[in-house]
């Protein structure tokens, strides 16, 4: 494969734990000797946004408020922290401690930045870690949290390793990409094959909740405008100042390419898919 053939590119989700963003789906050359350099093109974008995805802070108190058999002072894992807009209002809306993951060491550095000095960073221990591969002990949690990541390493296999780590009648909660509608424009159907084949209806998660053991205790999607405000707007920003930085960097071009084609399918076709939340209490049989 040449370097800068975007048509020969390995269509790699970016994240908030790995790659991955919530929500962004950028080519990437895995050439060997580029392929540190462009990661930390990913990279500079997503620390530099107030969000690694889309969400805002009132769909995170909707989504908790909906708790209702909370212990006083919650034990909370938020898993793939990214910065920890969310994991910070968590904070805010409750005596919690929250122990906040994520596997990239820069965004768990920011996190500690932004807590250091507020009233609530003695409630926030940050941990760089995996999310597949986490090693608390099991009925460590009230909680677990996650907007936007768990679709790492698939909806349903993180309804299932994540459970042991809750206590009994804990509650998961997590924030998922999903079609809003079946019959969705060809378009992005094809666009989503490549870049999350394993997208589902919203409906058709409910049996998948269930069958794992939880209760569904509501459901609600994210608002369209919570892309945009701390998201796509900031990164249509910061990718134009990027695209005079590395004007002569085909690779990185690319990337920014990708990502704005990201943008424009939402554009015109977010009426038929979003994030979604998934509020579910685990049952014990």
């Amino acid at each position: 494969m040449k370097l800068g053939e975007v048509s020969e590119r390995l269509m790699v989700p970016l994240s908030k734990s790995g790659l991955r963003a919530s929500g962004a789906w950028v080519r990437i050359p895995p050439s060997p000797p580029r392929f540190g350099e462009m990661e930390e093109v990913f990279y500079e974008i997503f620390k530099s946004l107030p969000r690694q995805g889309a969400g805002d802070e009132a769909s995170t108190e909707r989504a908790f408020r909906k708790l209702a058999n909370l212990p006083e002072h919650p034990e909370i894992l938020d898993v793939g922290c990214g910065t920890g807009n969310q994991t910070i209002t968590l904070a805010k809306l409750a005596p919690c401690n929250i122990t906040a993951l994520d596997n990239h060491v820069p965004f768990i550095d920011i996190l500690k930045r932004n807590i250091h000095h507020t009233s609530y960073s003695d409630r926030i221990r940050c941990v760089v870690g995996d999310m597949a591969s986490m090693n608390f002990a099991d009925g460590t949690f009230d909680l677990i949290w996650s907007e936007g990541a768990a679709n790492i390493m698939g909806f349903e296999k993180a309804l299932y390793a994540w459970k042991p780590l809750l206590r009994p009648e804990g509650y998961m909660v997590i924030s998922e990409l999903v079609w809003f509608k079946e019959d969705a424009p060809q378009e992005i159907r094809d666009y989503f094959a490549e870049a999350y084949p394993d997208m589902k209806y919203y409906e058709h998660h409910y049996l998948t909740i269930e069958s794992a053991g939880y209760k569904m205790v509501d459901y609600f999607p994210v608002p369209d405008k919570s892309w945009w405000t701390d998201y796509y707007t900031p990164a249509e920003k910061k990718i134009a100042e990027m695209r005079l930085k590395y004007k002569d960097n085909r690779d990185a071009q690319a990337i920014f390419d990708s990502f704005q084609l990201e943008m424009e399918m939402h554009r015109k076709y977010s009426p038929y898919y979003g994030y979604s939340f998934y509020i579910m209490h685990k049952e014990n049989k």
